[in-house]
């Protein structure tokens, strides 16, 4: 068939296959590209492996350390009538690369939270890859079933408290408009903490740890973002926020159980606003992205995800490189993005981009065409008016 994008929303509903494989092989160049990373991870968990920062963490682990790899996800396989997901594409791309490669790379795809699958992926690293030295929790789902209530629990992206009215961008038409998002229930705050919070993080280092299959000087990091002011109210200090609260409460909680064990550290990575599935239905952001992404561009500082993971990576966690904390204890690899003459620069844009000055403040070109990148679109190389087989075997 042929495969061109459909988007709906904030949502692609279709992914084009050699476009993800062509996605996931540019990130592997890069990574390449930068060297070696000494030192580096050589057996590596990624719970969320699919996209965005986990897809990238596997990438960096595999092409830049020659690490082991396995990766769990959730999305849906091919059909004979239908693409698969794009993450599901990009975890076959990624898996034909590193297995070539000579890397082992596993995979489960099933839902992560659920005990079942913690169950299977331990059993497996037991008996294919052995005790890991780097977990990386990069979960992002919009609803959980608990595994013990069995309450499911949805997440919503809303301010905490009190109506909050600000610009924001329909990134489809270009056409610029005041939102207002109302406040969360008591109710959806416990729920969006329930499920972007950090317990499912500590279940899996507990799990990990009982199975004895963390290896000497073991780390684990989880992927956070704080932002600016311009999106507090509807991130930082809404509902997504608490549990990102949350989330570094539970980075405290499992660092403190991998020094009693004689293991390493656990810690949260503050990255840069980018263009996700995720970040793409927060109402205000994608605005704010495209102002972020026209100065950051222009002063040769703008990274994608693989960029950041590589940074993160060499700079800070391995090469014999230290790890830099702010003052709540976490790395930030958003410091480029946060340096006080980018913000400036935001804030002296931001009251002037209207539907008529979108197209020349900002960078809302930069931003549609990484969405698209997303599903594997956009792509340079690629003939997307060529038949596609969009359904192949995947062994996990």
């Amino acid at each position: 068939m042929v495969i061109k994008p459909k988007v709906r929303g904030f949502v692609c509903v279709t992914a084009h296959p050699a476009g993800c494989a062509a996605h996931v092989q540019e990130q592997i160049d890069y990574v390449k590209s930068k060297g070696p990373i000494k030192n580096g991870p050589k057996k590596v968990l990624v719970i969320g492996a699919s996209t965005g920062y986990g897809l990238a963490s596997r990438i960096g682990a595999a092409f830049g350390s020659g690490a082991d790899t396995f990766g769990v996800f959730y999305e849906r396989p091919s059909d004979v009538d239908r693409p698969a997901t794009p993450g599901w594409y990009n975890s076959f791309a990624f898996t034909k690369a590193a297995r070539a490669a000579g890397l082992y790379a596993g995979n489960i795809n099933g839902d992560a939270f659920s005990d079942d699958i913690k169950k299977q992926t331990l059993e497996r690293i037991k008996n294919e890859m052995g005790p890991v030295d780097l977990v990386i929790y990069s979960l992002a789902s919009p609803r959980r079933t608990h595994p013990v209530t069995g309450v499911v629990h949805k997440s919503v992206l809303k301010p905490v408290s009190a109506p909050y009215t600000n610009k924001t961008v329909d990134t489809d038409t270009g056409v610029v408009s005041e939102v207002t998002i109302e406040p969360a229930s008591p109710e959806e705050v416990t729920d969006t903490v329930a499920v972007m919070g950090g317990q499912d993080w500590e279940l899996w280092m507990n799990a990990l740890a009982d199975a004895k299959l963390l290896a000497s000087g073991a780390t684990s990091v989880a992927y956070s973002y704080i932002g600016p002011e311009v999106t507090w109210p509807v991130y930082k200090n809404g509902t997504i926020g608490l549990a990102k609260n949350d989330l570094e409460r539970a980075a405290r909680s499992i660092d403190a159980l991998l020094k009693v064990n004689g293991y390493g550290r656990a810690f949260v990575s503050v990255n840069k606003a980018l263009v996700t599935q995720a970040s793409s239905a927060i109402p205000i952001v994608p605005l704010y992205i495209g102002v972020l992404f026209k100065i950051m561009k222009a002063k040769g500082t703008h990274e994608g995800c693989i960029e950041q993971v590589q940074r993160l990576f060499a700079t800070q966690m391995y090469n014999g490189s230290a790890l830099n904390f702010d003052e709540a204890g976490r790395v930030r690899v958003d410091d480029w993005e946060m340096r006080p003459e980018i913000q400036a620069e935001v804030k002296r844009l931001w009251p002037q981009v209207t539907t008529a000055t979108l197209d020349s403040l900002t960078d809302m070109a930069g931003y549609r065409s990484d969405f698209l990148k997303l599903f594997g679109f956009g792509i340079p190389g690629i003939d997307y008016d060529a038949d596609i087989e969009p359904h192949f075997e995947f062994k996990y």
